[in-house]
């Protein structure tokens, strides 16, 4: 099926869902006992070139948003690999996630990237894939350093989650993996020492997108790690022990099982001590995870606005949790009666990563969900005291994302006009795709929506430009990572070289952005602080986060765009713990330091 000569591919896709248009795959069966499909199957969508949309539906002219440069930077010189090409396992499926670390405090954002592993590796037959640390060299290039920063991990990994942990003024490094976790303690001196053990948060088997926060209010972060499948590498799903292998069924055609019917790994909540050890208290703050779903991202933010940070955690083909804090270390399972557990038909999906953001600049921080292909990606809006409505319909974002199978994602301003647009990385699990006629690929390009006043709108991808860059997307994070003003973005490609979205916006729209510096009582990289920004005629809201898209971490840097205002008319920290200042700054279109009770926003030089 064509897109009926219609130049908008998102106009054909709307007709072909909406008039049922028959597709190759009418008559198929949904997937049964395997797959993470919660959707029925959808009528195929291809462009112009008969391609699926996921890998089409470009347009040769129009305003190029983002090129990539993965290249030129020097990060195509590494690469990601996890299991072997056919993905017959799930462990060998999932991908991993990328952080932006500031880890010399030079004032510009490194490049962190998680590595999988293979069978070979773990057995000891072959040198495992290395994760890898790029330095910024503040000339749009990055020189790699894993070996003398010690932060190769070496292990079948999954996510990251950047924070300062113990309040030394360095950002260290949690990792997740299959197997133990590594918790890489800045030295200060470019290297990292794992102290994970002695910590108390390595853990075992399969943990994935995990997130620091406060959520005791005692000035020290804590550590919430989801997870995923409990999996035995010797008998994995599908292999029997005897040694045969048999697939499971997705549609009629073998893929790989998992995760419904198998069995999950638990979360775990680890306060922190406050003298490099943390404790599991898990089942007293409520956050026990009983059920055993299927985690895969989490987020600490504050989403009803009472100064505490609530957690938020993505399940895979399994309700979504939602733990709003009571105080006094204890949380309240809201995930249904929030109406974040399920989206608007009533149906648990299979969630992958967590956006959260203002985009409708009321104050109050909503929620995106990356999700399987044909089903829509769920945009939840806060309705304030922490409960939210499924508005992808209405929002007309639901019908651009039912073919693609979403990961990473971020609320972010790509072109400093004020509203936070929308960005998610796509990538599919099952190789097979590509020999079917389901309108969907293994390979597939990022979607990006922009916010028109509060309406998002997708970008059309223009050939040759970054949007348009196939990958097997995972991992997402973003930041200014030339110090420009501009959000760049980077993508982690399973079994592939990273892609690094420079933002080439040109406009004369303006921008501030600001490293806070928390003071005695609170997390001294500020992670849980909430910036409100009123310039160009409206108040904006950021909040400083670490976690959430897909395992990933993002600049801790709050960025706003301000339109055509050439100053600020206020700015309005509220830092954990409950002060709140209005701090002054001197212009417009700079990075500022604020520390708090300083009142003054500092030029970075």
């Amino acid at each position: 099926m064509k897109c009926c000569c219609l130049t908008s591919c998102f106009v054909a896709f709307t007709l072909a869902v909406r008039c049922g248009i028959a597709s190759a795959q009418s008559g198929m069966q949904p997937q049964t006992n395997s797959g993470v499909n919660t959707g029925a199957p959808h009528a195929a969508v291809l462009d112009s070139h008969n391609r699926p949309i996921t890998a089409g539906g470009t347009v040769k002219t129009g305003p190029i948003v983002f090129q990539d440069v993965a290249k030129e930077s020097g990060l195509a010189t590494w690469t990601h690999r996890m299991g072997g090409a056919q993905k017959n396992f799930i462990l060998e499926t999932v991908g991993s996630g990328v952080g932006l670390i500031d880890y010399d405090n030079d004032g510009w954002m490194d490049i962190y990237l998680v590595n999988g592993s293979t069978y070979e590796a773990e057995a000891g037959k072959a040198t495992p894939p290395h994760a890898a640390l790029f330095h910024n060299n503040r000339d749009g290039t990055f020189t790699n350093v894993t070996a003398k920063a010690g932060v190769a991990n070496d292990r079948w990994g999954f996510g990251v989650a950047v924070a300062d942990y113990d309040n030394d003024g360095w950002p260290d490094l949690y990792v997740t993996n299959f197997g133990k976790n590594r918790l890489y303690h800045n030295n200060h001196d470019g290297t990292f020492t794992d102290v994970a053990e002695k910590a108390g948060i390595a853990l075992g088997n399969w943990s994935t997108g995990a997130t620091w926060g406060d959520y005791d209010g005692d000035g020290l972060l804590d550590l919430f790690v989801p997870g995923y499948v409990h999996y035995d590498m010797a008998f994995p799903p599908g292999k029997g022990r005897d040694g045969t292998v048999t697939s499971c069924r997705f549609r009629g055609a073998p893929v790989m099982c998992g995760p419904r019917g198998l069995p999950g790994e638990p979360d775990h909540l680890f306060h922190n001590n406050g003298d490099g050890t943390f404790t599991d208290v898990s089942a007293s703050a409520g956050v026990e995870d009983k059920a055993k779903y299927y985690g895969l991202a989490s987020l600490f933010i504050d989403v009803n606005d009472d100064g505490k940070v609530d957690l938020l955690v993505a399940n895979d083909s399994t309700p979504n949790y939602l733990y709003l804090n009571k105080g006094k270390g204890v949380f309240e399972d809201a995930s249904f009666a929030s109406g974040y557990a399920l989206n608007e038909s009533g149906r648990e999906t299979a969630s992958m990563g967590i956006a959260a953001g203002d985009i409708t600049h009321d104050g109050k921080v909503d929620l995106f969900n990356t999700t399987f292909s044909d089903d829509y990606k769920p945009l939840y809006h806060n309705d304030g005291d922490g409960s939210f409505t499924d508005v992808s319909y209405r929002m007309g974002i639901a019908e651009p994302t039912i073919p693609f199978l979403g990961w990473g994602d971020a609320f972010f301003d790509y072109d400093n006009d004020g509203w936070l647009d929308l960005m998610e990385a796509n990538g599919h699990v099952y190789p097979a795709v590509d020999d079917q006629s389901w309108g969907t690929s293994y390979k597939q390009h990022p979607l990006l929506f922009h916010n028109n006043a509060g309406k998002l709108q997708l970008v059309p991808a223009v050939e040759g430009s970054g949007l348009a860059v196939l990958g097997v997307e995972r991992g997402l994070a973003f930041g200014d990572l030339f110090n420009d003003g501009k959000i760049d973005v980077v993508i982690s490609n399973m079994d592939g070289t990273p892609t690094i979205l420079r933002n080439v916006v040109m406009n004369k729209n303006h921008w501030i952005e600001l490293k806070l510096v928390g003071g005695a009582k609170t997390p001294r990289d500020a992670v849980g602080a909430t910036v409100y920004v009123t310039a160009n005629g409206f108040r904006q809201r950021t909040d400083v986060t670490s976690g959430g898209s897909y395992a990933s971490s993002s600049d801790p840097r709050v960025h706003f765009g301000i339109g055509a205002a050439t100053s600020v008319d206020k700015v309005e920290v509220h830092w954990p713990g409950g002060v709140v200042e209005t701090i002054k700054l001197p212009g417009v279109d700079n990075i500022y330091t604020v520390e708090q009770h300083s009142g003054v926003g500092k030029l970075v030089k």
